[in-house]
């Protein structure tokens, strides 16, 4: 319901428009009758005990007591129609009316203004202005005037009373008008509240589902916890992250991830902020960042997971953006005199009487021209991007086929490279592009292994990641260095003097084209990368 529906129904069940009140209306006139009973029967208790000492029936005794049992068993039949739910209007206005007779009766039989009782009607009429939330309200204090006038007027006719009674009736009736208009003036304010209440309802609603989407949607993870730890919100990010945040029931931070709970306890703690940071690192691969929730520290925190793989990432990516645009821009200038260059060095060696010294530079020339024009290609290939056509193959006669091509190109012999299978499985994967990324994985373990026997292993085996298979490439020389291994994967980076430092990174490109991916693992002999790519 929007706040001008929710507002248009409570200014019509003001008004009387609506046929059926919400079941707070009725309780309030519950309770209102609960009272017209108990008062009832406590005037009726008190003129059966103490009649000879009050005021109480002073004129009748027994037209008092008929009239205190007929005002109670009026409040008890009430409550019979107030079961049915029905014409709410109409049965406030049957129990104040019954009010204004039984109490100005019991007033007759009690000697009149002076027994006090015309002060129960000022309850009667403040209770149903308020439970009426001001409907009628002047209305019925009218007609409590009128009875009461007209009951002093009687009593003046009919027992001689003195005309100087009419200023007390006089004070009581403006009593009724003034509780009358200050219940009106209440419920008035009351219905504005609660006018007011449902808007800022349904404003609260909209902005928690608004929080709620974008929080859900943020990159980063989001955890609120309170001063105790216990987890009350988190988003999708920080269930990948973490993980069981959102078991079912009280889920404690402690009992997820303790390491995290230690230190947002210790942050929690400190509330001075002199001993604890508020960002720190959570693992190689995430970065915490904790934010209070209010003033004061101990109430709980808002936690912050940072993807530090995703962050460098898109570090990367800017950085590429903007160096594709001018390397692109560079290669185009250099192919045209590179390619000039080449055709040059080919002629001079094809000319005769060239001495060997000219021999040896040309063979310089033509051996850089070809790596700057691999280099080019690289570039390109970079700035093009990688379209993958992925098909099903079989895995096995892949391999053999490939590595039989390798040795051969490279000149190896056939027992260089080792393969070994765990697995009989078809692959996902573009032909050309694993060729590519095998290719280039074998060339470097080549470039640094001892170019024995079984110097290269190629390890295929089913993975751990649900319907994926694992490929290694595995070498037997020095492996990668420590300082070298969060470098391997950014382009430019090479430790080969004569290498572009675009191999791995197209590589990893290419395998995330393939929804494969590239990853240097740690190991205690040579180097090792694993391909994880989809089970065909």
């Amino acid at each position: 319901m929007s706040a001008a529906e929710h507002t248009a129904r409570l200014e019509s069940e003001a008004a009387g428009a609506t046929q059926q009140p919400p079941d707070t209306y009725w309780r309030s006139l519950i309770l209102f009758n609960s009272y017209r009973t108990a008062a009832a029967l406590l005037l009726l208790l008190a003129a059966g005990y103490w009649g000879n000492t009050l005021q109480f029936g002073s004129r009748d005794m027994r037209l008092f007591l008929f009239g205190a049992a007929a005002y109670a068993a009026f409040a008890l039949m009430v409550f019979v129609l107030l079961r049915s739910r029905e014409h709410f209007t109409w049965q406030l206005a049957i129990q104040v009316g019954g009010d204004i007779v039984f109490v100005v009766l019991l007033m007759y039989a009690s000697g009149g203004l002076s027994s006090g009782l015309g002060l129960l009607l000022l309850t009667s009429l403040a209770a149903a202005g308020l439970v009426s939330r001001g409907q009628l309200t002047l209305f019925f204090a009218a007609i409590a005037t009128i009875a009461v006038l007209l009951e002093q007027t009687y009593e003046v006719l009919r027992f001689s009373e003195s005309g100087a009674q009419y200023a007390q009736a006089g004070l009581l009736s403006i009593a009724y008008f003034a509780i009358a208009w200050l219940s009106h003036e209440l419920a008035r304010r009351s219905l504005a509240s609660e006018q007011l209440a449902a808007q800022r309802e349904i404003d609260l609603a909209n902005m928690a589902q608004v929080n709620q989407l974008v929080i859900q949607d943020m990159e980063h993870g989001v955890i609120v916890v309170d001063g105790d730890g216990i987890v009350r919100q988190v988003n999708t990010a920080a269930e990948r992250m973490i993980g069981g945040l959102r078991g079912g029931g009280v889920v404690a931070l402690k009992d997820r991830a303790p390491t995290l709970h230690g230190r947002v306890e210790n942050w929690l703690r400190d509330l001075q902020g002199s001993n604890t940071p508020d960002a720190f690192e959570l693992g190689p691969r995430l970065r915490a960042r904790l934010v209070p929730v209010a003033a004061r520290r101990g109430a709980g925190a808002v936690i912050f997971l940072e993807d530090q793989a995703r962050i460098q990432a898109e570090a990367r990516q800017l950085k590429l953006a903007a160096l594709g645009r001018l390397t692109a821009n560079i290669a185009h200038e250099i192919r045209n005199p590179l390619g000039a260059i080449s055709h040059a060095a080919e002629l001079l060696q094809e000319e005769s009487g060239v001495s060997t010294g000219a021999q040896r530079l040309t063979t310089i020339i033509r051996d850089n021209t070809r790596r700057l024009d691999r280099m080019i290609n690289d570039v390109q290939t970079l700035n093009r991007g990688e379209r993958a056509v992925r098909e099903r193959f079989h895995l096995a006669t892949y391999l053999n086929s490939f590595i039989e091509q390798f040795v051969a190109t490279e000149k190896l012999d056939a027992n260089v490279i080792e393969l070994r299978q765990a697995t009989d499985s078809h692959v996902m994967f573009d032909r050309d592009h694993l060729n590519q990324v095998l290719w280039n994985l074998c060339q470097n373990a080549l470039r640094h292994s001892r170019r024995g026997p079984g110097s290269i292993s190629l390890l295929a085996e089913r993975s751990r990641r649900g319907n994926t298979v694992r490929l290694d490439i595995v070498d037997d020389g020095s492996g990668v260095p420590p300082e070298s291994r969060s470098k391997l994967f950014e382009p430019f980076f090479t430790t080969s003097p004569g290498g572009t430092g675009l191999g791995l990174y197209l590589a990893r490109e290419i395998c995330e084209a393939n929804g494969a991916v590239l990853e240097y693992v740690e190991s205690n002999g040579g180097a090792r990368f694993s391909v994880t790519c989809a089970e065909g």
